[in-house]
């Protein structure tokens, strides 16, 4: 008689599951999140799997249907693209006893440990463990969330040193009481390498020069959504402007590598997107130059789409060559940002605001209310100087109040 099987396979075939290429110069990947247990069937396609790499995160589809029999990388492991991460039964059913012996996978990160039984990830067991190795169910951790309570700073009364429900409302009443130490988020820490190396190793010079914003009231006037049906923000209009002054400065539609710089005769413009946890993100609108209004909100709004559904894949936020980042508040006067390398400059727009104007009028110079907006550019000191910045700005301007919004939208 035949041994009984944790999945009664008649015809066992199995698929290995591997972190793939994930872009242009993308060596690995952080696993932060499976969506399946040891034992769970899985559909092909499904998203199996989350993974953080310096340029995107992303959920990965299963490559296989059947039953996920191994979990070879945990939740915060580093994995090298190629690498083995879990395997799926293709001729298994699933079980509420699986049986699965692991196989270590090699990582850039922590080590995988090997048993006869992976134990659960945190997603499985409906818990997740803080910076600190603190067990903390979602439920606690949204009522310390709320309370600005830190899980690490608790001592949990429940088995295993789990913080439990009492121990969280208990925290929160009484309020933080010493200060913590709060560990970045990945995309914090992401943000802050490319920032640190964008300041060392490009010298950063600075221009801003306030321009006409009349345009905006043209906005106003014909409405606030394009002939398709999408918003067209501040930041579309000034972005149309900026992508055609480029035609006429192509050496800021460039990157700076080896000493050597390349001009792009394609302008790829990226938006700079900050994201939840704190870090920031760039999607590229490509080949913008030639983009009405029309067509520049419609891709802009797709990429947003795409971002707050965490749809975005590497190619979004690849092979950008100019960046434009948008003012951070309705109140932000100008903003000076850092250059996105190894780009070698990015336009900061202020808030589109009201302020008095003197204007000419019959040879007489009278106060009015105007609109008008604060350009800046952040630029790479060995390619430009604040006289081509300056004159660059002005063209922006130029072309902004000319631009005929009516017909564009």
């Amino acid at each position: 008689m035949r041994p009984c099987s944790p999945w009664l396979v008649e015809a066992s075939t199995l698929a290995d599951v591997t972190l793939p290429s994930l872009g242009e110069s993308v060596t690995e990947g952080i696993i932060t999140q499976w969506f399946k247990k040891v034992g769970d069937a899985v559909a092909r396609d499904e998203p199996l799997f989350e993974v953080s790499t310096d340029k995107v995160d992303s959920e990965m589809p299963s490559p296989a249907a059947g039953v996920l029999t191994q979990i070879l990388a945990e939740e915060g492991d580093t994995v090298q693209t190629g690498a083995r991460v879990a395997v799926i039964d293709e001729g298994a059913a699933p079980s509420s006893t699986p049986i699965s012996v692991a196989t270590p996978v090699t990582t850039a990160g922590p080590a995988t440990p090997t048993s006869a039984t992976p134990a659960p990830s945190a997603s499985a067991q409906g818990d997740a463990r803080g910076a600190a190795g603190v067990i903390v169910s979602p439920v606690v951790r949204r009522i310390l969330m709320d309370g600005g309570v830190e899980p690490s700073t608790l001592t949990g009364s429940g088995p295993g040193g789990a913080i439990t429900r009492r121990d969280a409302e208990r925290a929160v009443a009484l309020g933080p009481t010493e200060e913590v130490v709060v560990a970045l988020s990945h995309g914090q820490r992401r943000m802050g390498q490319h920032m640190s190396v964008s300041v060392l190793s490009a010298p950063h010079g600075f221009v801003a020069v306030e321009v006409d914003a009349r345009v905006f009231d043209d906005v106003d006037a014909v409405g606030r959504e394009s002939a398709d049906g999408f918003a067209i923000t501040d930041e579309s209009v000034v972005t149309v402007a900026a992508v055609r002054a480029l035609a006429e400065f192509e050496s800021l539609n460039a990157t700076f590598s080896d000493d050597q710089l390349t001009v792009h005769r394609t302008i790829s413009v990226g938006l700079t997107r900050h994201v939840a946890d704190g870090g920031m993100l760039v999607p590229v609108v490509h080949a913008a130059a030639g983009l009405t209004l029309r067509a520049l909100a419609r891709r802009s709004a797709e990429l947003d789409e795409r971002l707050a559904s965490r749809q975005l894949n590497a190619d979004d936020l690849m092979g950008g060559t100019f960046s434009v980042a948008s003012a951070p508040t309705p109140h932000t006067l100008w903003s000076v940002p850092i250059i996105i390398q190894p780009q070698v400059a990015v336009l900061s727009i202020g808030a589109v605001r009201r302020a008095p104007v003197v204007a000419s009028r019959d040879g007489a110079n009278v106060l009015e209310v105007g609109r008008r907006v604060i350009l800046g550019l952040s630029f790479d000191h060995r390619v430009c100087d604040a006289a081509l910045a300056a004159r660059y700005l002005e063209r922006v301007g130029e072309l902004l109040a000319g631009l005929d919004v009516a017909s564009e939208r």
